[in-house]
């Protein structure tokens, strides 16, 4: 890592994690296989602010430790990158061992229980969807109603006055890692 740390993949433990080296490994990952409309691809980081974003006015009631899971969700492809789901199931279930070993890792590395509550983790697949949701329509080139099919139609207030700014990853970088020093400031 660009820390210094050195990350066994296969055997991550908490103390090889700093949010820098997720922050930048996310900055630099494209979603969508990076085919996205704009002048920058669209990261992971980038995705993940807006996931956050929106679990917040879903579920505002939530503790900022449970914002801080949101923010974390698709941590682990810092290093193994983001895949679509159905190469995912392709690769088969030692792809969601690792995931969840890395998981487990960076929760713990910042005072999450090692594993997410299913509640919890399926209100931030909700916040996820919600974002896909809006990827899709505002820069991915699906219409509103095959974005409706594929994700579900979120209720308008949950996206209203939000919508996608591509930004450069070195940006998205820096916003990725403030806004996580505020929720671990909150915890």
């Amino acid at each position: 890592m660009l820390s210094g740390r050195r990350l066994d993949l296969l055997d991550p433990t908490p103390v090889d994690i700093e949010i820098e080296d997720i922050a930048h490994g996310l900055a630099f990952v494209a979603r969508w296989n990076g085919q996205t409309q704009g002048e920058y691809a669209y990261s992971v980081a980038e995705h993940s602010l807006l996931v956050v974003d929106l679990f917040a006015r879903m579920y505002p009631a939530a503790p900022p430790k449970w914002h801080l899971a949101a923010l974390l969700h698709d941590a682990p492809e810092y290093v193994i990158g983001d895949m679509i789901s159905p190469v995912k199931a392709a690769v088969g279930p030692d792809y969601g061992k690792l995931d969840d070993k890395l998981m487990a890792a960076i929760h713990i590395r910042f005072g999450l229980p090692a594993e997410t509550p299913k509640t919890i983790k399926a209100q931030i697949k909700r916040a996820d969807r919600v974002s896909a949701w809006m990827e899709a329509v505002q820069i991915a080139g699906f219409s509103t109603s095959e974005a409706n099919k594929l994700f579900g139609k979120p209720d308008p207030k949950i996206t209203e006055g939000l919508t996608i700014q591509l930004r450069p990853p070195l940006e998205v970088r820096a916003a990725y890692t403030k806004r996580h020093h505020e929720l671990l400031e909150l915890l």
